[in-house]
């Protein structure tokens, strides 16, 4: 996870290159090892199309890229408050409920009674959720951001540093493991009817005790 820098021991002038590279790191490392379980348990537990698990992948990136941004313009204008907050463990209550309700989803788009069009749009909201969420984990690239943004003491320049981050960030093996991850869903539900039913369960309980343990670590 790594210790949250002092904004006095970074240059006073950062480019948005280097930002872009600093978030670059986060998503070809520690990215993957964290998102992995969430987002490798959903795509495998949904069992949509290759082309439903290309959309939940962009989706994941989408919220990764927002949640960064929003988080360097607060840095921006609330300077170091922010990383002291998720230090203390904001962070991971947001990403424990995130994780329980996408598990929710799981078990409830498996009911009959359930439209499929309903099922169908709300599906969108658990891999946005996610990857927001996510972006939360404490770790020293984003204390590396947050740091820099509070130093700039501004919101739209924040904002915008947030953005690269993000951009760099995006830069993940994930996009090619998560669309893996749907065809070995897809092959090993073809003519097994059957354990589709499991599989959402599976990955149901998986992603609420994802949760479960996330809660744990603050309360």
């Amino acid at each position: 996870m790594g210790d949250f820098f002092n904004p006095a021991l970074l240059p006073k002038e950062t480019t948005f290159f280097a930002i872009w590279l600093l978030g670059v790191s986060l998503g070809l490392t520690a990215c993957t090892a964290t998102c992995l379980p969430f987002m490798g348990t959903w795509i495998l537990g949904r069992g949509g199309s290759q082309g439903q698990a290309l959309r939940d992948t962009a989706l994941f990136v989408t919220g990764r890229i927002l949640a960064y941004s929003l988080l360097g313009a607060i840095a921006g204008g609330a300077g170091v408050w922010l990383s002291q907050a998720l230090r203390g463990g904001t962070g991971n209550v947001v990403i424990g409920l995130s994780s329980i309700i996408a598990g929710v989803w799981l078990l409830r788009s498996g009911k009959a009674h359930v439209p499929c069009g309903i099922a169908k749009g709300a599906g969108h909201t658990p891999p946005l959720m996610l990857g927001f969420s996510l972006s939360l984990t404490p770790c020293a690239p984003l204390a590396s951001l947050l740091a820099v943004c509070a130093a700039a003491g501004s919101i739209q320049l924040g904002a915008f540093n947030g953005v690269a981050f993000g951009l760099g960030a995006a830069l993940t093996p994930l996009l090619i493991l998560l669309p893996l991850i749907s065809l070995l869903s897809k092959s090993l539900r073809d003519n097994r009817d059957w354990i589709t039913r499991w599989i959402r369960w599976g990955a149901s309980a998986v992603l609420i005790l994802l949760g479960l343990r996330r809660l744990m670590l603050v309360f």
